[in-house]
């Protein structure tokens, strides 16, 4: 063997081992790692149930049944429809989300005691859904990445988990949250904790995940939780039946579907 062709092979073995100490110390961007984390699960569609509980400063809980239906459209835009059944006061309530590349989600809510469909306006986003949900938090789960700007604050344990700590800045300006700040395993990219705060940079909300099961090999949050921190109230999100990849009719992805009930 040439002194060439050892030379070569040992700046090859330094480069080589260089490389891969920076790849095992950041595997990852922030980006790359919150994309990760809202695109783990691999779906074409997603059906579930919920009993949601909603708990006010004084102890009292009210309760509401929801059925949740998501599909991606043929260029893999996220679609979701909710459906409301209990109580009776709510029951019939429809609410449509259409995603948008690079620009705000189509949003319409169906009310039966207004008996039409009204469209949400962007600037409704704050608004609230059903408890401590707003509009924006029921859809932030497939928030789009390339909306805000990430930043790694550090790698710390939480719940005995190894998790990246992730701050998130909405590049609009107008969005609810100045910043989100997330706890995402590092093994299996479920974000298990997010802060959120407000415009004047103090703390909101809470987002807590409070349990995972595996289902159809897939590690699914089935309760979670949202507080307002000085409302002192909270709501949870209970599954009570989950399906993946389960057809659902285009049609139910339209404002007709919201105003009949009816693909």
């Amino acid at each position: 063997m040439s002194k060439k062709t050892i030379f070569a092979i040992f700046i090859l073995t330094i480069v080589g081992g260089f490389i891969c100490a920076q790849d095992a110390a950041h595997p990852l961007e922030a980006a790359q790692i919150v994309e990760r984390s809202r695109n783990r699960i691999q779906a074409d569609t997603v059906r579930t149930r919920f009993r949601i509980e909603i708990s006010a400063r004084g102890g009292g809980i009210t309760e509401r049944l929801i059925e949740q239906n998501s599909k991606k459209d043929a260029r893999g835009n996220n679609r979701m429809l909710i459906i409301f059944h209990q109580p009776a006061s709510v029951s019939g309530t429809r609410f449509l989300t259409i995603e948008n590349p690079g620009r705000d989600n189509d949003q319409w809510i169906f009310l039966p005691s207004l008996g039409r469909v009204r469209r949400i306006a962007a600037s409704e986003g704050e608004s609230s859904f059903v408890g401590d949900f707003s509009y924006d938090d029921i859809s932030s789960a497939e928030r789009k990445a390339d909306l805000d700007n990430h930043r790694m604050l550090r790698e710390e344990v939480f719940l005995d988990r190894d998790c990246y700590v992730i701050e998130s800045t909405p590049k609009d300006a107008n969005y609810q949250y100045s910043r989100m700040v997330q706890w995402i395993d590092k093994n299996s990219f479920v974000t298990y904790k997010v802060e959120l705060y407000g415009r004047r940079g103090t703390q909101v909300k809470l987002l807590e995940i409070l349990e995972l099961r595996e289902v159809q090999g897939r590690q699914a949050a089935m309760v979670t939780r949202m507080s307002t921190l000085a409302a002192g109230t909270s709501t949870s999100l209970n599954v009570t039946a989950l399906l993946y990849d389960d057809p659902i009719p285009e049609g139910v992805f339209t404002t007709n579907y919201l105003e009949t009930g009816r693909p």
